[in-house]
């Protein structure tokens, strides 16, 4: 428990990646077996609330343990992926801190994530979400789904991507190299298209 809290303390959260190690210890292990261990008593409660028997308590958290848990970190085994969670909790601290709501790729990287990767994948997944987290994101972070707008422009960001490579792969079959000249626009064999391998590697 103490390194728990010194790891939640410098990290901001209690939910280290499994092969985390903080001060000699496994913490990304033991958070692991934690939350199969707080799952496992919270599905014995189901099982009791039903009227149906539990086959066995030895592997559940006991509830003192995992108050204790809570108290370093509320969000130390969510219902969903914790590495959902993990950016969830990278996000929200870094708004908190006065930054701005990463909303491009790139843009913010915390403890190696794409921060604003992860908030643009939650609002063109938003269908894919659960309502307590659509209710996260919106209460929390203020982050809403995508619009047909931008859903528009993202459909059209992706077609040309999609077009670089094809052209890359046009002129490397002509030329026999992939050394392009600065402004040269390869046009497509199927319209015309122009395409840019230059931008493609």
């Amino acid at each position: 428990m103490a390194v728990a809290r010194a790891y939640a303390a410098v990290h901001g959260r209690l939910l280290p990646p499994t092969t985390a190690v903080w001060d000699g210890h496994p913490i990304g292990v033991w958070a692991k077996h934690a939350r199969a261990g707080a799952r496992r008593a919270r599905e014995n409660e189901e099982l009791r609330a039903a009227g149906l028997p539990v086959p066995s308590a030895a592997e559940a958290m006991t509830e003192a343990r995992q108050d204790e848990l809570d108290a370093i970190d509320p969000g130390w085994c969510p219902d969903w992926d914790t590495g959902w969670q993990r950016c969830y909790r990278l996000v929200q601290n870094h708004v908190q801190a006065g930054g701005t709501l990463p909303m491009a790729d790139g843009e913010v990287v915390g403890q190696g994530e794409d921060l604003g990767r992860w908030v643009n994948a939650q609002r063109f997944g938003w269908e894919q979400l659960l309502p307590v987290q659509r209710w996260l994101l919106e209460n929390t972070l203020k982050i809403t789904p995508a619009g047909e707008d931008d859903r528009l422009v993202k459909r059209t960001q992706d077609t040309k991507r999609a077009v670089n490579p094809a052209a890359a792969r046009q002129f490397h079959a002509r030329e026999g190299h992939l050394r392009v000249p600065r402004k040269h626009a390869e046009h497509l064999g199927d319209g015309g298209r122009p395409g840019r391998p230059s931008g493609w590697y």
